[in-house]
């Protein structure tokens, strides 16, 4: 089954639809395959026979992002120019602070409407609310990123994936269908300056201590490609093997999904078709729609996302509590960032989040309790983790990253456990649990510099 699902879209300013081309403004969804945003662009562009634009707005500075993330993102937009530019598709790289770029190519080129992604992140709303202050089109919004649009699943901040977990299985079969084959029924290129891409990073000018990665390409092509090696390499066997770190057994399917540069309801869709265990592909698939589906509702529902105020009550109690207690160890964020801990295994996860722009994700759980029990309070173990994640990690500034450190730290999505020193009731991980786990010295050889 196919067909645009009327409720992954939203109008978020009224307005009068005017004559000119539709502009999609491209944020999170970064791709020109299975993309919701852009076929309901398509649609209504072909409801008036006008003219598409697909712009880009790239702001001068973006809160955690440097040279790492620049150069795998550009390099997935210059690909997502050339397959629009071939479907007669213009595309625009606007420079500059979006609330001021934005409105005026909407009315330099007089749009007709504004179709945008949906983020549940709180620059980009405020951003969009920016834009509606000064624009009389209308502006719809569309859940391209989530299976199932995050209003639609839910109207309120959810306890956990328990809670929400039911909500998005009642409506999955209306949203997890196939994407319609759909085409511009009059490409016409409008006039355009091509992207000069080379200048771009010179115009940016990231903090460039932070190095690209070589071993993950970006672009639409590439994730798809490395979707295909893990379904046919790694995902039996998945549900077993996922929480080792050593064993190297993830998908590596983040930094496409935070960038857009893959859907995940195309990777649900190909999974489901697999050849493979059905436990694997429920492991997956849970880790994939649920807990990523939980990560957009904290944060589009807790404006706090980011700080020790949108932890749960009982957390911050917990907290409270335990805020003096004596710390055997504490670190700076300094040290904690040059790896000068007593702890290898601490060391090790830093030092392969450093180096390849991606931590596992039973690492990351415990990289993160770490930093709670060696800072001065929970409040700088927040600041300290999501500086850390957000520079060195190609998913940072992610809903995932925010909402795991959450978890990590303040209890979100979690429940009280026995009490304890420092943490007092928020779920406890050491060193000796993860001996029981994996082979922890395989795994300080792997990501310690020889």
């Amino acid at each position: 089954m196919t067909g645009f699902n009327k409720h992954r879209i939203r109008e978020i300013k009224a307005g009068k639809q005017q004559r000119g081309p539709v502009v999609y403004w491209m944020t999170r969804d970064q791709r020109v395959d299975d993309n919701w945003s852009l076929i309901h662009a398509i649609q209504k562009a072909n409801e008036t026979n006008s003219p598409l634009v697909v712009i880009y707005a790239l702001a001068p500075t973006y809160p955690g992002a440097n040279l790492r993330h620049y150069d795998f993102m550009l390099k997935g937009l210059q690909n997502t120019e050339k397959v629009l530019t071939n479907k007669g598709i213009t595309f625009h790289l606007l420079m500059g602070n979006p609330p001021e770029t934005i409105p005026n190519f909407l009315k330099e080129v007089e749009a007709s409407v504004l179709v945008s992604d949906f983020t549940p992140l709180s620059i980009n709303r405020e951003w969009k609310q920016s834009v509606n202050e000064q624009i009389s089109i209308p502006h719809l919004e569309v859940d391209a990123h989530n299976i199932t649009p995050c209003w639609y699943a839910s109207p309120k901040l959810e306890f956990g994936a328990y809670t929400l977990r039911p909500k998005i299985r009642k409506h999955l079969s209306a949203f997890l269908t196939d994407f319609p084959e759909i085409s511009l029924k009059t490409p016409k290129l409008l006039t355009n300056k091509p992207t000069h891409w080379h200048n771009t990073l010179n115009w940016l000018n990231p903090f460039s201590h932070v190095k690209p990665i070589k071993w993950l390409n970006p672009g639409e092509n590439e994730a798809t490609e490395t979707l295909r090696n893990f379904l046919n390499q790694k995902l039996t066997g998945y549900a077993t093997k996922r929480n080792d770190p050593t064993l190297k057994w993830q998908s590596d399917l983040s930094a496409y999904l935070h960038f857009g540069q893959i859907s995940a309801q195309r990777i649900a869709i190909e999974t489901m078709k697999a050849n493979a265990p059905q436990e694997d592909k429920q492991a997956f698939l849970e880790e994939l729609i649920v807990r990523r589906e939980l990560a957009d509702n904290y944060c589009y529902y807790n404006p706090s996302y980011s700080r020790f105020s949108g932890f749960p009550d009982w957390a911050k109690q917990t907290h409270k509590i335990h805020r003096f207690d004596v710390r055997e160890y504490l670190y700076t964020p300094q040290e904690l960032e040059h790896v000068k801990t007593h702890d290898p295994l601490w060391n090790a996860a830093q030092t392969e989040m450093a180096t390849t722009g991606k931590m596992h994700g039973y690492m990351r759980m415990y990289w993160a309790k770490k930093i709670l029990e060696w800072t001065t309070c929970p409040e700088e173990a927040m600041r300290t983790a999501i500086y850390l994640n957000d520079k060195y990690s190609l998913d940072g500034r992610d809903p995932n990253g925010y909402a795991g450190i959450a978890w990590s730290i303040g209890g979100v999505h979690d429940r009280a456990w026995p009490e304890r020193p420092i943490f007092g009731k928020i779920r406890y991980m050491n060193y000796e649990g993860c001996k029981r786990k994996f082979d922890v010295d395989e795994y300080i050889a792997q990501h310690t510099h020889k």
